[in-house]
Parts: C-alpha cells; sequence; structure tokens
C-alpha cells in the first residue's frame, strides 16, 4: 500500500443507477482494505446504503450545470479537501470532473477520473469543459479509444477497468417475500425483468417492453413484466403501462419505481433484459440475459457473445439498433427453452461474472492508478 489513505470519490447524484452502484461498491472495497474513501454527491436513495456501510456522504450540488451550483461546489470542494486533508481526488461524472479540474489547476493534488460512457463532443464546448485529470479509468475498452480520438488522451494514461459486482450480493436464494407481497407478484408466473434509470437516454429497453406486453401475454398467457427504476421518462411509461394493463385486465406490467433492493428484483426474475452493470448483476444471479438498451442491441447472452460483449462493457455500444421485433425474437427463444436450457445459460452467466467481473478486480486497478498519480505528486 502507498502512504496514502483518504480518497474522494465524487459523482453527480446516488440515486438508482449504475454509475452510483459502482461507487458504492469501490468505496466499500477501499475500506475493507483500509483506506477512507468520503463520497460527494447531490445525494439520493443510495446514500442511506452508504451510511449503513460506514462511509461518509457529503451533500453536494454536483448534479448539473447551473453556474451557481457549480461555484458553490467549487468552494465547498476546496474547503472539504484541506480540511480532511484528502490525498487522492476521483471523479465519476463530467460536471463533478470539470469542477474538480479547476480546483486541480491550483491545489495540485492528485487527480484521476472514470469514464462510464461517452458524452456529447459535437458541442465544442461541452468538449472544452471536460476534464480527464491526471490519468483515466475507462470501463470498457471502446471507452478509452473514444478518450484517445476525442480527447487525445494518451493511452499510457488510461486504465481499462470492469464494473465489479459482489457476488455474495447477487444469490438467487434471498428472502424476497416483502417485495412480492409489496407488488403483488405471483411468483408462479415466468417474471421478465428490468431495471434501470428510467430517462429517456436510458429507457428505450423498457418502453419496448412495455410495448409488446400484449403480444408477450397472448403468446405466453403465464408470463409477468417487472420494471424497476425511476427517471424524468417513468411517467410516460407508467401511462403506457397503466394502458396496457387495462386492455389486458389484468396488472400484466409490475413498475416499481425506484429501489436500493434491485438484488430482490433480480431474485424474482426468469428472464432480464436490459445492459450495463445491471445485466451483469442478473447475470451474477443465474438469471438468462437479453442485452438491450439505448445504444444497441447484442441479444442472448451466450458464450458467442462474449468478446462482443465484453468489448462495450455490456451496453451493447456500436451494435444494431434495439427493436421490438428482435427482441420479441429472442424472449420467445428463451421463453420456449426447456427449464435445463435456461437453467444452463444462466449458470454459464454467472461463472462469467464471478470469474471476470469481481469488487476486488475492480478495486485493485483503481488502486493501481491511484498508485502512479500519487508518484506523480
Amino acid at each position: 500500500m502507498q502512504n496514502y489513505k483518504k480518497i474522494l470519490l465524487a459523482t453527480m447524484s446516488f440515486d438508482i443507477g449504475g454509475v452510483e452502484t459502482h461507487v458504492l461498491e469501490l468505496a466499500t472495497c477501499l475500506k475493507n482494505l483500509g483506506y477512507v474513501p468520503i463520497v460527494v454527491s447531490n445525494g439520493g436513495v443510495y446514500t442511506r446504503e452508504l451510511l449503513h456501510r460506514g462511509i461518509t456522504h457529503i451533500k453536494l450540488p454536483l448534479h448539473d450545470k447551473n453556474p451557481k451550483h457549480i461555484l458553490d461546489s467549487y468552494i465547498l470542494l476546496k474547503k472539504l479537501i484541506l480540511k480532511e486533508q484528502i490525498d487522492i481526488v476521483h471523479a465519476h461524472a463530467r460536471i463533478p470532473a470539470f469542477t474538480l479540474g479547476l480546483l486541480h489547476k491550483h491545489m495540485h493534488f492528485p487527480f484521476v477520473t472514470s469514464a462510464h460512457s461517452n458524452f456529447n463532443t459535437l458541442n465544442p464546448i461541452y468538449k472544452f469543459n471536460s476534464n480527464w485529470g491526471q490519468a483515466s479509468i475507462a470501463v470498457s475498452h471502446d471507452l478509452k479509444q473514444y478518450l484517445i480520438d476525442k480527447y487525445k488522451i494518451e493511452p499510457k494514461n488510461i486504465l481499462v477497468s470492469i464494473n465489479g459486482i459482489n457476488p455474495n450480493t447477487f444469490q438467487k436464494n434471498l428472502d424476497t417475500h416483502d417485495i412480492e407481497e409489496a407488488f403483488r407478484i405471483d411468483r408462479s408466473k415466468t417474471i421478465i425483468g428490468h431495471i434501470s434509470r428510467l430517462d429517456k437516454s436510458r429507457a428505450l429497453a423498457a418502453f419496448q417492453l412495455v410495448e409488446l406486453a400484449p403480444k408477450l401475454y397472448t403468446l405466453f398467457p403465464n408470463t409477468r413484466l417487472l420494471i424497476v427504476g425511476d427517471g424524468n421518462y417513468f411517467e410516460h411509461i407508467k401511462t403506457k403501462a397503466n394502458y396496457a394493463n387495462s386492455k389486458l385486465g389484468l396488472e400484466y406490467i409490475i413498475l416499481t419505481g425506484a429501489s436500493t433492493e434491485v438484488n430482490k428484483f433480480l431474485a424474482i426474475s426468469d428472464i432480464f433484459v436490459g445492459v450495463s452493470r445491471a445485466a451483469l448483476e442478473a447475470m451474477c444471479m443465474r438469471c438468462p440475459t437479453i442485452l438491450a438498451g439505448n445504444e444497441g442491441y447484442i441479444g442472448i447472452f451466450d458464450p458467442s457473445k462474449l468478446d462482443l460483449a465484453i468489448e462495450s462493457n455490456f451496453t451493447c455500444r456500436g451494435e444494431v439498433l434495439s427493436n421490438p421485433k428482435l427482441l420479441l425474437e429472442d424472449l420467445t427463444t428463451l421463453l420456449r427453452m426447456s427449464k435445463t436450457e435456461r437453467d444452463n445459460l444462466g449458470e454459464y452467466s454467472r461463472e462469467v461474472v464471478v470469474n471476470h467481473y469481481s469488487v476486488e478486480k475492480m478495486t485493485y486497478d483503481h488502486i493501481k492508478l491511484y498508485d502512479k498519480v500519487w508518484k506523480k505528486g
């Protein structure tokens, strides 16, 4: 271990989302290894879980580009870094990275950033306002290339890591009676699950599942759709879901809103549709998974799709666009499989996550980068 201890992890908010879960697991593992992580964000439902794990969270207005919020964050971050004697600063989103980048010019603390997705580079102002620190972590190889191509970052200053998943959190044998009762979930049905932040930029798969509901029910009346998440597209999806349910005369589509108990919802899902971290969590639950989202479509995950999925960190970036026809075909394939065939797919999926996507590997990758910028300092 290098001679540093306190690590500031900054992101925009701490509501439901892949980046938030990533930061939560990173902070937890860093704490278990003897470091002192401090998380700053605009807050959200996951802050309770941070506190439960003994990790400090400080609320700062890092969630938007409002000039007042940026100025306030600048002042408060400066005070915090000095007061807590922060050793390493790590930004996990564009706005925190911009604000901390301004501070870095004057305070010269070791500074790293993470690229969890690509950003708008068409507007030169956005490109100018981006700051990638002294070194960066990309969560996939295509994002590393994106940083090289769009921001001219030196390849030697980019480390490719993973989204680490804790297999102890994602196990099928969880007690799920509370959520079954709360949302009237009938476990005798085949549950098709989806979990994501339901913003317009993330909700395509959820919208397509709702669109397919009448056909799915006609073909497979023993199925139900379970959609977990919240966001600026939630009400739109809820309106569509309510209409579909009323036409079918039953609650075929179950919308739960935001939840920090995603592992329980995955434990009762028989098939999962989604991308990125949520897909990896479903796979860890031995859940046959269809990779589909706003950035593309890969389809049923099996050994033939492994390299393709890894290239984009299971986001389907650069692949054919998701559409209801493809999704219905793959759902039909899975629903017509025998239980043994689906179980085999699920076992393979969990093996992939356990062997290649551990929280420990992710954390040690980060420490390797922290060591690098610490030596520079």
